[in-house]
């Protein structure tokens, strides 16, 4: 009997049909498939597609980019350029100036030591920069001068021939 109630023969002109019968195997949520692929696509690391997440690689450091900032201020009969070199000493500045830029060099150097008991760690780190700027006019590099206080290097670069200012209205 538990068949009969499955199986129902339907009658459609003249032809008989079998039509079985079946339960949901479960409820059916609306936005199912929805959060699926969303679960699927934000997953862990989502922003790093092509992460490979086995086998582990390791951390590599890289070196880090030391460029001073450097301001320009254009005078009337002279350049100067002011650049942030912190923890640089005087000794270690190089500064060469041509007809129209500036290159500034420098080296930095750090050394750490701890040592308690059987611990020992010793850490040296060092880099260099350097930075090219280039000058809005022509300077006279020998009559040039520098100062150097509390990090911050300042440059003054006497122009070739003094250049006055003129305004220009539009019309």
């Amino acid at each position: 009997m538990a068949e009969a109630n499955k199986k129902q023969e339907v009658q459609e002109a003249g032809k008989k049909q079998e039509v079985q019968k079946t339960s949901p195997t479960r409820a059916i949520r609306p936005f199912e498939e929805m959060e699926r692929l969303f679960d699927q696509f934000l997953r862990r690391n989502w922003m790093r597609p092509w992460h490979l997440d086995w086998p582990a690689l390791p951390e590599v450091s890289l070196p880090e980019l030391k460029v001073p900032k450097v301001d320009v201020l254009d005078r009337e009969s002279e350049i100067v350029v002011k650049a942030e070199i912190p923890g640089v000493d005087k000794k270690d500045i190089d500064i060469s100036v041509g007809e129209d830029s500036v290159t500034i060099k420098g080296e930095t150097r750090k050394e750490e030591k701890e040592e308690k008991g059987d611990y020992y760690r010793c850490e040296i780190s060092s880099g260099s920069f350097s930075r090219t700027v280039a000058l809005p006019a022509a300077v006279d590099g020998a009559k040039a001068t520098a100062s150097f206080k509390d990090g911050v290097l300042e440059l003054t670069l006497p122009k070739v021939k003094a250049i006055k200012r003129h305004r220009i209205s539009v019309k």
